[in-house]
């Protein structure tokens, strides 16, 4: 069975860090590329950051320089790293998985940011 299943969110304060992690089951997770998308109370789901298979790197224009993303094949693990968190960064985090015709998802991790 197939289950991407994220953890790490929390309540944080202004210029806090947090760091997700998305661990992945049931598929040779090496083969897919990986994200971590957002998606705030009334608004739409967003990019934050992916990495490829081979490890190449993209991130949002909001994350500037703030987030990194990481994955750890042999852990099946793909890693979120925020700093310099700001309100505007709240929302549910998800994780996602693709490859080919397989476009998967976490159920979520919420992140509060708030003094």
């Amino acid at each position: 069975q197939v289950h991407l299943v994220e953890s790490g969110g929390d309540l944080v304060h202004p210029g806090g860090s947090l760091r997700l992690s998305c661990v992945a089951s049931g598929i040779s997770f090496s083969w897919y590329a990986t994200g971590w998308y957002r998606q705030a109370p009334g608004k739409e789901r967003e990019l934050v950051a992916s990495i490829t298979s081979g490890g190449n790197t993209n991130y949002a224009d909001f994350v500037e320089g703030r987030f990194a993303i990481s994955r750890d094949n042999a852990k099946n693990s793909v890693l979120l790293q925020m700093n310099s968190l700001k309100p505007e960064d709240t929302a549910v985090y998800y994780c996602n998985a693709k490859y080919r015709y397989d476009n998967l998802w976490g159920q979520g991790t919420q992140v509060t940011v708030s003094s």
